[in-house]
């Protein structure tokens, strides 16, 4: 998977906030994420992230003139 920085991820189980959207902050072994509902910020190793993605939401391409 080509997941990138401030992409959003919605994963499979429900944030006890009751949010399913994370915003992610860092990327490599470990992916560092942001819930989208709370604030509160976890890192998870990638494996677990990429089997618990239900949706992913690109970032918004920034041209720069």
């Amino acid at each position: 998977m080509d997941i990138h920085v401030n992409d959003i991820l919605e994963l499979k189980k429900e944030h006890p906030c009751g949010s399913r959207s994370w915003l992610v902050l860092r990327v490599g072994m470990d992916f560092k994420l942001r819930c989208q509902g709370c604030g509160h910020e976890l890192m998870l190793p990638r494996s677990k992230v990429e089997k618990s993605i239900k949706k992913w939401i690109c970032a918004p391409e920034v041209s720069a003139q």
